[in-house]
């Protein structure tokens, strides 16, 4: 009987950990496919792609790719977090060239996943004011997921008219 009761209470413990930061967990698992997707698309568009854009006034592919960088940090400062120290948010928009507009971002990439399971559940409710919009915290962090996925999507496109295949589509 001390082994059943142990058991079970190892089990309830353990699916109790499970469910903790699982909304955190999921927006983080669907953020990482997005940001991949991203990556492989600016690995996938030739440099001199880099300063294409469909029509003037409108972002050019280096400059979505910055902006999804930017974005990642804003958001992730309305939630709390501080972009390092070494990252000039105003001035990501004069990073030039493939290589290093790839680097900045898979560093806010590497930035935002690492800070939203810092999220805790208990504060998910809380009301953040973003400045074009107020919101919970949960909202933030689905506002982080929903922004690269946006970008994705104005990405393939970009890609496609090109003449660039997305990686995975291959």
């Amino acid at each position: 009987m001390k082994k059943l009761l142990v058991i079970t209470f190892l089990f309830v413990g353990c699916f109790s950990y499970a469910q903790e930061e699982l909304t955190q967990n999921t927006i983080k698992a669907v953020l990482t496919g997005n940001q991949a997707q991203v990556i492989q698309l600016a690995e996938a568009f030739p440099e001199d792609k880099y300063d294409w854009r469909p029509a003037e006034g409108i972002s050019s592919v280096g400059e979505a790719l910055l902006h999804v960088a930017g974005g990642n940090y804003f958001l992730a400062s309305k939630l709390g977090f501080a972009p390092p120290e070494d990252v000039d948010v105003m001035n990501l928009g004069k990073i030039t060239g493939k290589e290093n507009i790839i680097a900045a971002l898979k560093k806010s990439n590497d930035f935002v996943l690492e800070n939203i399971t810092k999220v805790e559940d208990g504060s998910l409710n809380e009301e953040v004011d973003f400045g074009f919009m107020k919101s919970n915290k949960l909202g933030g962090l689905l506002a982080i997921m929903e922004h690269n996925g946006e970008h994705k999507g104005q990405l393939i496109a970009y890609a496609r008219t090109n003449g660039v295949v997305p990686p995975w589509s291959k």
